[in-house]
């Protein structure tokens, strides 16, 4: 291998054709391979690989299979891949598009779904376990940020976050203005991220503060999907070439895995391995420089001046049908091209050694990644959460304060049809159907308004989970006292116009009830789209769930259908009594009727009804309790469902491994046809 790599030219270029080089493919399939005649000597020797694990974090992956559902049978995406990345290096993983470029950053990191199968093995310093917070950092393609921050907030605050305690507020701050200045967003940082109510950063930039992100900690294995993906080919190298000195500049070893879709013969010369991919196989591994020898040898030589990354691309691309000619005695098909260089390389002396380098390492015993807290402490993140989370819902009109405009006009609405509502018998029905409307209107507002910006928070959240910024129960803390002032807010706005427009019982404590009510409601239709988004986080399939339980919660909640005309099985119980349109029925129902009396009847007669007799007789409420216990039931369901989306989210985040060891035993065996079977 070293020979090789001295007697390379550099791999950002291809040197010109030579007619005496060119290989004439062989109707037996005999190929003159370079790798053959010379054994490959492992780049680092047994002593150094030691050292290097001691120093960082060495990868190495052996017989790694992955599938997906197709039907009754399963898809290969991934098919028997071996190889390793090693600190200090630059792994490149190419292809054309559904290669499995992405599938095997994921399986690399822990992140494939729950529906994929994986085998095969994955050790990290020689040992199987999983990647511990703050050792590895995963840029992926989607660049979810909240998007009311600007570049210079976005960075700070998941500096406060990531960063330990032992450091100062300006060392972090500092850290922050100094990686923002690396990725060259020095003139944009006081821009805002933006997102689909405003413009903001480009997609490139997003892309550059994404990467600034996760490198913040300095983590030791960093894995990028697609870095330069919205990147001119100079930006593109302005990047990369900071990823690849990221070691230089911080000292520490770090081993990166970046997967790349067509770069430019710049960004080509920074690679220091190459793993190239098609259709889930590897057509090639090990030194990139070595690349276009191998290619050369094969019969498919790098034209003169051209990128090298483009040739190959174009070499096992199978989405167009075209012939590959140059070098060839015959035009050969891209299929027949794929064929050609899986089996030349699977019985190259590079692969051997590839397989043996692995084996060594995975018999190494260098000890197990420790797990070191590097993050903020718990109270300090909720703390920092929420004042995030408070900035951006201030700054996002499309949230609250667009419910509040909303929510308002409709209070206008209902204060003016139902003005001055009066004390006589036809006001009872008026009363009724004033606060059930109110309150239906509210809880379905609420969900239209409410549920996309949370999914955006949702989406924010996964990826800072996924690395280690904070956990669970500190977004749900966060994520529920930033909204607190807000819900008060549309609360107790509409609420006052339409409590003094339609002449609503007079008094303080039944006006304070009444806002408390709102809140409450407001606050139960948050948590429950907390629970279905955490089960559903697609936007139109959780909108329908929420969309239907709160339709049902509302029909029987007690004034569409009264309490004892509900059947008993399912409907009444359990359905009416978890229904927190209900207790707010119910609660608003007592806070309005009773201390009132109420003039004539529906014959005109002069005789006058308690609002007890009311409540018990007409709206078949349970007055066995005060209306003081229905909002507490209702405060309780916040509690209750915020609880289960804290439960859920913790439950599917330890269930996963066991899901994925129970979906994937290490002895499965597949019957897919490889592509060197399909040519015996």
């Amino acid at each position: 291998m070293t020979s090789l790599l001295h007697s390379q030219p550099k791999a950002g270029y291809c040197e010109p054709n030579n007619s005496s080089r060119v290989i004439q493919l062989q109707t037996n399939l005999d190929f003159i391979n370079p790798f053959e005649n010379e054994a490959v000597k492992p780049t680092e020797s047994s002593k150094d690989s030691q050292r290097m694990m001691d120093e960082g974090v060495l990868m190495t992956w052996e017989d790694l299979w992955v599938t997906v559902p197709n039907g009754k049978n399963r898809k290969p995406i991934l098919q028997g891949l071996t190889g390793y990345a090693k600190p200090g290096q630059l792994l490149a993983i190419m292809g054309p598009s559904g290669c499995g470029k992405t599938t095997l950053l994921d399986a690399l990191a822990g992140r494939l779904g729950s529906n994929t199968k994986q085998t095969g093995k994955i050790l990290i310093n020689g040992h199987k376990q999983a990647l511990a917070y703050g050792t590895s950092a995963y840029v992926t393609q989607d660049d979810a940020m909240l998007s009311t921050l600007t570049a210079r907030e976005a960075l700070y605050y998941s500096s406060l976050l990531q960063l330990p305690d032992s450091m100062s507020i300006e060392e972090k701050k500092d850290r922050a203005d100094f990686t923002l200045r690396e990725m060259g967003l020095q003139d944009a940082i006081n821009t805002r991220v933006g997102g689909w109510t405003s413009k903001g950063l480009s997609g490139g930039q997003k892309r550059r503060l994404s990467i600034c992100i996760e490198i913040l900690t300095r983590p030791r294995l960093l894995f990028l999907d697609e870095p330069t993906s919205g990147l001119d080919s100079a930006a593109s190298y302005y990047v990369m070439s900071r990823i690849a000195s990221l070691n230089l500049r911080d000292g520490i070893q770090r081993t990166i895995v970046a997967s790349i879709h067509q770069p430019s013969s710049e960004v080509f010369q920074l690679f220091h391995n190459l793993c190239l991919l098609s259709c889930g196989e590897t057509v090639y591994f090990g030194p990139a420089s070595s690349a276009n020898e191998f290619f050369a040898s094969n019969g498919f030589p790098c034209p003169t001046l051209y990128n090298p990354s483009d040739h190959f691309l174009r070499i096992i691309n199978t989405d167009f049908e075209q012939d590959v000619e140059e070098g060839l005695g015959k035009g050969v098909n891209t299929e027949e091209a794929i064929n050609v260089l899986v089996k030349s390389y699977l019985s190259s002396e590079t692969h051997k050694q590839i397989q043996k380098e692995v084996e060594e390492i995975s018999e190494s015993d260098s000890g197990a990644i420790e797990k070191k807290r590097i993050h903020a402490a718990f109270f300090n993140q909720c703390f920092i959460l929420i004042r995030r989370s408070s900035l951006h819902m201030y700054r996002d009109i499309s949230n609250y304060w667009l419910r509040l405009a909303v929510y308002a006009a409709i209070a206008l609405s209902l204060g003016t049809i139902f003005y001055d509502i009066g004390s006589s018998y036809g006001s009872i029905q008026a009363r009724g159907s004033l606060l059930t409307f109110f309150i239906s209107v509210l809880t379905f507002i609420t969900l239209i308004g409410g549920f996309p910006p949370f999914l955006e928070e949702m989406k924010v959240f996964k990826r800072e989970r996924l690395n280690g910024h904070y956990g669970v129960t500190a977004f749900l803390i966060g994520n529920t006292f930033s909204a607190v002032p807000y819900m008060l807010l549309i609360s107790l706005i509409p609420g006052l116009i339409v409590y003094y427009l339609s002449g609503l019982h007079k008094g303080l404590e039944h006006f304070l009830y009444l806002i408390a009510v709102l809140f409450a409601t407001v606050m139960s239709v948050e948590s429950l789209m907390m629970v279905v988004g955490c089960i559903f986080p697609n936007f139109i399939m959780g909108m329908i769930i929420v969309g239907g339980i709160q339709g049902v919660m509302i029909l029987i909640g007690g004034f569409y259908r009264l309490p004892n005309d509900l059947p008993k099985p399912f409907w009444r119980y359990p359905l009416y009594y978890i229904s927190f349109h209900k207790y707010a029925f119910q609660g608003l129902f007592k806070n309005e009727f009773e201390g009132l009396t109420f003039g004539g009847d529906q014959y005109g007669g002069n005789k006058t009804i308690s609002g007890r007799d009311i409540l018990t007789n007409t709206w078949q409420m349970e007055m066995g309790h005060s209306k003081w216990a229905d909002l507490a039931i209702l405060l309780g369901m916040i509690v209750l469902y915020r609880l289960l989306f804290l439960a859920i989210s913790k439950s599917k985040e330890k269930a996963k491994p066991m899901v994925a060891a129970f979906r994937c035993p290490q002895a499965k065996l597949f019957t897919t046809v490889t592509r060197g079977n399909e040519q015996n």
